[in-house]
């Protein structure tokens, strides 16, 4: 974990964003005290007992005509 003041990181944001990117945790500090905390942004996915379930974003938007399946 690496921690930087607001005036630093401003200068260095690149680097910064390319060390959280990689997996290190950076803090930004403001007047000597922890202001924020710089991750990557990561999409997570639930698992669901051994299954790796993942609902798209439009999973309830309504069906074309054509994907509507009749039901006997």
């Amino acid at each position: 974990m690496t921690t930087v003041n607001v005036a630093e990181a401003k200068g260095r944001l690149s680097e910064l964003v390319a060390r959280a990117e990689a997996g290190e945790e950076i803090i930004i500090a403001r007047a000597g005290h922890p202001a924020v905390r710089l991750v990557p942004a990561v999409a997570q996915t639930r698992r669901f007992g051994l299954l790796d379930v993942r609902v798209p974003d439009d999973f309830d938007s309504p069906l074309a005509d054509e994907e509507l399946v009749a039901w006997e």
